[in-house]
């Protein structure tokens, strides 16, 4: 068996170019937030990570069960919640972790739609319901 790079902490400030390579394929990610009663959820979505802002970007519906848990930590924990996103294949996987905020201002989200259409090479549909969650990132790890 080929001899495989150790999982490590990746520097916010400055991320290597295999893990910024791997964060623009096409890939289905995985957010984890976590319910009132502290057990995780973890979904399928599609994240955009903009390593210049420190920020990752999920596209979803107000009502979704993950925008309920990340406005219902917000609300005890204070301006935001603890959540991860990640990625993985193979033995190649890219983790980011954050506070996740909920926004509803349309340039935000039509801004996070143009880069979900970059990265996923297609445009996302149409919903009224749109907001955002924009994950301030504190923590990168990965094996890339």
């Amino acid at each position: 068996m080929a001899p495989t790079t150790a999982s490590r902490t990746v520097d916010l400030s400055d991320p290597p170019e295999p893990y910024l390579s791997f964060w623009r394929e096409r890939r289905v990610c995985t957010l984890t937030t976590l319910r009132p009663d502290g057990t995780p959820h973890v979904v399928p979505v599609g994240v955009t990570y903009d390593p210049e802002a420190r920020v990752a970007r999920i596209l979803a519906r107000k009502t979704s069960r993950k925008v309920v848990h990340i406005l219902a930590a917000a609300g005890t924990e204070g301006p935001g919640a603890r959540v991860a996103v990640c990625q993985f294949e193979g033995r190649r996987w890219a983790t980011l972790e954050g506070i996740a905020e909920i926004r509803t201002d349309p340039a935000e989200i039509a801004e996070a739609e143009r880069r979900y259409e970059e990265r996923y090479e297609r445009r996302p549909s149409p919903n009224p319901d749109r907001v955002l969650i924009e994950i301030r990132l504190t923590r990168a790890l990965g094996k890339t």
